[in-house]
């Protein structure tokens, strides 16, 4: 069987040999970094399939890492994996490109099984969409591979929640989709705080489709939402 490349990005020492002999035990092809500033050039030696990625790392930060990730590879699955807990952090991992958060400590079964969850979603992605393939929406181009919609000349470069909330309500345009499908579909789980990120998330999805005002997110109290596009 074909070994999984995971490029994994921790400055501790102990917690990264762990989890490192951990992972390559389970069929992974495991490159570790430990500087921020190398993981760049790693990615393009390596070529990973799924990216496990640090916040706090000496020389450059993951936030700031994944973006330039996510530019770089559009498809590539990130985990991020850190200490902080702040709700403001875990959405801003989110909002830099990155899949799924891990909030240390946490367990090996935990974090295997959220990385063949998300190399699962990748693949079915792929296999259904070429990323230069578009979907229209009113006046708008949505690349839900490369994660942009674009009016015109003007180019949005979507969070990977953005791109996968609004790829669900397209497939569902002019019919009604439910609340709790949306957050098991995106975020795994209808918990009470992804369902306040769902009402943040549909926000900002109302706001980048503004400038077409025949597109309409109609949000029906109790059920969930109704994409509606003229």
């Amino acid at each position: 069987m074909q070994k999984v490349k995971l490029l994994y990005v921790e400055d501790e020492p102990f917690l990264g040999k762990i989890v490192r002999e951990s992972l390559e035990s389970r069929s992974f092809e495991v490159c570790m970094v430990s500087d921020g500033a190398k993981v760049l050039p790693a990615l393009e030696e390596f070529v990973p399939d799924i990216c496990v990625l640090d916040v706090m790392l000496p020389n450059r930060d993951g936030f700031s890492i994944a973006e330039e990730i996510r530019r770089k590879k559009p498809v590539l699955p990130i985990v991020f994996v850190t200490a902080k807990n702040q709700t403001e952090d875990v959405l801003r991992g989110f909002a830099t490109g990155g899949n799924d958060y891990l909030r240390k400590p946490f367990s090996m079964e935990e974090l295997i099984a959220r990385l063949h969850n998300l190399l699962a979603l990748t693949q079915n992605k792929a296999a259904a969409l070429d990323p230069n393939e578009a979907v229209s929406i009113g006046k708008y181009d949505f690349f839900p591979l490369k994660y942009e919609l674009r009016l015109g000349g003007s180019v949005r470069k979507l969070s990977a929640r953005e791109a996968d909330l609004l790829k669900i309500l397209v497939e569902n345009r002019n019919f009604t989709v439910a609340r709790k499908d949306i957050l098991l579909k995106v975020w795994g789980d209808d918990n009470f705080f992804n369902s306040r990120n769902l009402d943040v998330y549909i926000t900002k999805i109302r706001d980048y489709l503004r400038d077409d005002p025949a597109i309409e997110i109609i949000t029906i109290k109790g059920v969930g939402y109704h994409f509606v596009v003229g």
